[in-house]
């Protein structure tokens, strides 16, 4: 008999284990687990999850800090036949709440410290405390058996222009089709060490997750205070004998500006992927000078809603300062489709919106079927059968090189610190907070910050009033940076707010 295809992630989970039973799969601050002790801990857990809701295919929040833990416990919401659900533990409890409100999960599982937070929300909703499970209990039953590819996996949040996050929900089957790509197209194996710098909030992570579970790679979650010290962080490379990264530009750029590879070496590291937000070729350029010649450079380019990646670009020359960096061609058994205001096919050095067909397509919104439907549509350039494609609201063209080139956003929606925000969420916030006031928020590509300009008849209001409110309601990464006070703010014909004319004036 052939070997069995597998369908869901734990049976790649479980054919790992067997194989790499007594190695190290995932390092944090406090302890480090072998394959088989990572197995053990999370088929007790999802025992317990099992026993307590008796439900499968259903959203299991998880209220952890990134850390084995969390990790975990992913694991163990896969093997009980359900789909995880990562929750940032710095988000206000506002945010939380809305979050938890839509998704309705069948349960929250969570540990001691962040009990409180998690009753605080005040919802009818089952809490599970990891710290009160036994993980040396273990039941004979896994509703993973159960799971065909088609089901959900994880469920990422992401900014909402409505003031209401989006859960995009993610298939087994998506990210089983995403990781062959990665495995075959960066011949990875055991033998990877990865220097783990996502959150598990941010899609970024499934890449870093998803390698140490098929493929018996080790993941090193890095502590988030060390990438606030470039020079710390790559001492951490050294000593953890981190051979492969994939971070966010961001990351990447406080390393050159604080020079922290000038006179150290990384020897080991071989592998330097990057994706999230623009990676500007000058720092890049920094870090290819700097490393041994032999290094692989890889940009990636994709919105949570296909799984993390839809197109790459590997550094197969060299490229000016000035030049931008191409995020190159779809990956495989992806179609990237460009298509102008007329729905159609552009033209090469013609702008248009690049949109994306596919396995990696997300199944849509959990609950915002209006959201859903809006972005997830009938592939225009086909009249013969229903085929849904992705809009992705990012303007791109293809060089002479055919290459893939990105020019920005379509709409208000922008990257920032590796996050996906909606601009118009921040601005509901500014309106919920603070009365009296009109509000228009922006981006300023140029020096990476969130502006807002707002419109008052009274004094200027004190930043550290906005930021101080706005940390109850947002994100941290979401709150403004700059703040400008008008007495008036510009609309247009239509009576709308000018964005365009208040961008080109005061922003840029």
């Amino acid at each position: 008999m052939g070997t069995k295809t597998k369908v869901n992630l734990i049976e790649y989970f479980e054919s790992t284990v067997q194989a790499f039973a007594n190695k190290i799969a995932v390092t944090d601050q406090n302890s480090s687990l072998k394959f088989s002790e990572l197995r053990q801990k999370a088929k007790s857990l999802a025992a317990h999850i099992s026993s307590r809701t008796g439900l499968i295919n259903r959203p299991v929040a998880v209220f952890l800090p990134k850390s084995n833990d969390a990790l975990l416990t992913f694991i163990a919401i896969l093997y009980s036949g359900n789909c995880y659900v990562p929750m940032d533990t710095k988000n206000p409890l506002t945010r939380i709440k809305k979050i938890l409100e839509v998704l309705k999960p069948s349960c929250i599982v969570t540990n001691n410290k962040y009990m409180n937070t998690v009753k605080a929300c005040n919802l009818n909703i089952d809490i599970i405390n990891i710290d009160e499970v036994d993980s040396k209990n273990e039941w004979g039953k896994y509703d993973f058996e159960n799971c065909i590819d088609t089901d959900s996996a994880y469920i990422m949040h992401t900014s909402g222009s409505t003031g209401v996050p989006k859960g995009v929900v993610i298939s087994h089957r998506s990210i089983i089709d995403y990781i062959h790509w990665l495995i075959d197209t960066f011949d990875i194996t055991e033998n990877e060490n990865i220097g783990n710098q996502a959150a598990f909030v941010f899609d970024n992570s499934t890449l870093d997750i998803y390698l140490m579970m098929f493929k018996g790679a080790s993941l090193n979650l890095i502590p988030d205070h060390l990438f606030a010290f470039p020079i710390k962080l790559t001492e951490y490379l050294i000593t953890n004998k981190i051979n492969f990264i994939f971070w966010v530009p961001s990351v990447m750029v406080g390393v050159t500006n604080a020079s922290a590879l000038d006179d150290v070496e990384i020897p080991l590291l071989r592998k330097v992927l990057f994706c999230g937000e623009v990676m500007p070729t000058k720092h890049l350029n920094y870090w290819r000078r700097s490393l041994d010649k032999d290094v692989l450079y890889a940009n990636l380019y994709g919105p949570t809603e296909i799984t993390d990646v839809c197109s790459y670009y590997i550094v197969d020359r060299d490229l000016a300062d000035t030049e931008v960096l191409p995020i190159g061609k779809a990956c495989r058994n992806t179609d990237i489709i460009i298509l102008n205001d007329n729905n159609e096919v552009c033209d090469a050095m013609e702008h248009g919106e690049l949109c994306v067909r596919g396995i990696s397509l997300s199944s849509g919104y959990w609950n915002n079927p209006e959201k859903t439907n809006a972005v997830f549509v009938q592939n225009p350039l086909n009249t013969s059968y229903p085929e849904k494609i992705y809009r992705t609201g990012d303007i791109v063209f293809r060089n002479d090189h055919g290459e893939i080139i990105f020019v920005g956003r379509k709409d208000f929606q922008i990257k920032h610190l590796g996050y996906r925000i909606e601009l118009g969420e921040i601005e509901h916030a500014i309106l919920r907070v603070f009365s009296g006031i009109a509000a228009c928020v922006l981006y300023d590509q140029i020096k990476k910050e969130i502006v807002l300009v707002y419109e008052s008849q009274q004094n200027e209001i004190p930043v550290s009033d906005f930021r101080i409110k706005l940390s109850r309601e947002l994100a941290k990464y979401m709150i403004p940076t700059q703040y400008i006070r008008v007495e008036s703010l510009p609309r247009n014909s239509s009576g709308k707010i000018d964005r365009s004319f208040i961008k080109n004036e005061l922003v840029s």
